[in-house]
């Protein structure tokens, strides 16, 4: 399993496209909403701006990433052969959650380093429970990401991937639900990407700990490993 999340990291590291979408983008995200002065964020930009960024990287990485990764591999056959080998499903499903975790992690290092240098200082007692929260989002996008990757053709999982990053970047993943109109607010709440979002800017910013939000995103992780369990091919 060791060898196995070594060569998935290598894989994510190595592709272009979701460097692009999980450290770049969450970058000039970063630099463009801290020097902007919309939308109205108080005068503490960065408290929030920070959370909102390391969100998307999360989502990027776990959603995205693994997503398109896993349906590319099951077209062409990979997902079948190592099934197949003494690693089995259980250790080729394991690799992959280790090697998001790793890239995620050194994803998450730059970008706090760069919030940092913007002035970012998380709240000494919400680093635990923001810790918490970026654990269960991406155990929770990677379960969404095996449930959208299992049954439909790599082409189309490259789109819907890519389209839902979209929706979820505008639904609370980036800037807190309470700046969205009301009914799209109520909305963003209940998904994972403000579940995640207004977790992290609660951890991090206020020092709290996001019970509602942990809640929100245990029943989108289970219901996407249920999904998972139910339709997921391991070949075309």
């Amino acid at each position: 399993m060791r060898r196995q999340a070594g060569f998935e990291a290598g894989i994510l590291l190595r592709n272009g496209e979701q460097l692009l979408v999980a450290i770049i983008l969450p970058v000039l995200a970063l630099v463009g909403l801290q020097v902007a002065n919309v939308p109205d964020l108080g005068t503490n930009r960065i408290a929030l701006v920070a959370p909102g960024v390391l969100a998307l990287a999360v989502a990027s990485t776990a959603f995205t990433g693994q997503a398109i990764s896993s349906a590319f591999d099951r077209r062409n056959g990979v997902l079948r052969l190592l099934g197949t080998t003494p690693l089995g499903r259980g250790g080729l499903v394991g690799g992959k959650m280790i090697a998001t975790s790793a890239v995620l992690a050194i994803h998450l290092v730059v970008l706090a380093i760069m919030a940092a240098l913007f002035g970012w200082r998380p709240m000494a007692g919400g680093i635990l429970p923001g810790l918490v929260t970026i654990v269960l989002g991406e155990a929770c996008f990677v379960a969404l990401a095996l449930a959208v990757a299992g049954r439909m053709r790599a082409e189309a999982v490259l789109a819907v991937a890519n389209l839902l990053w979209v929706l979820f970047l505008g639904l609370g993943l980036l800037l807190p639900t309470g700046v969205l109109p009301s009914a799209m607010a109520v909305v963003a709440r209940i998904l994972p990407s403000g579940a995640l979002g207004d977790g992290l800017r609660s951890a991090f910013a206020n020092g709290h700990w996001p019970i509602a939000c942990w809640g929100v995103l245990i029943v989108w992780l289970a219901l996407g490993a249920a999904v998972t369990a139910r339709t997921f091919r391991w070949s075309d």
